[in-house]
C-alpha cells in the first residue's frame, strides 16, 4: 500500500504507523471520567466497512502526524 505523506510525497506503508480512527475524541475533562468511559475510549474503536478517517504518522520520514480517508475494503486513500 502506498500512503501519500503531505510533506514527503508517496511512500510505502512500511514507513508509517497507524494512529487509529481520526473520529475518536479525547475526553473533555479526563479527571472526571469513570472507568467504564475510559475503557470505551481506550479499547473500543469503529471498524466500518468502507471509508474511514484515520490518523497516521510518518515514522521513517518527517515524523509528522496527518489524517487521511481510507476505504477499508479496497485500501483506496483520499487525503483529508
Amino acid at each position: 500500500m502506498v500512503i501519500p505523506c503531505p510533506w514527503c510525497g508517496d511512500r510505502e506503508n512500511i514507513e508509517f504507523k497507524y494512529g487509529g480512527s481520526a473520529q475518536v475524541a479525547y475526553p473533555a475533562d479526563p479527571a472526571s471520567v469513570d472507568d467504564a468511559t475510559w475503557a470505551r475510549f481506550v479499547f473500543f474503536r469503529p471498524n466500518p466497512k468502507g471509508k474511514m478517517a484515520e490518523r497516521w504518522v510518518h515514522t521513517a520520514g518527517c515524523r509528522r502526524w496527518f489524517s487521511l480517508v481510507r476505504d477499508t475494503m479496497t485500501h483506496e486513500i483520499t487525503p483529508s
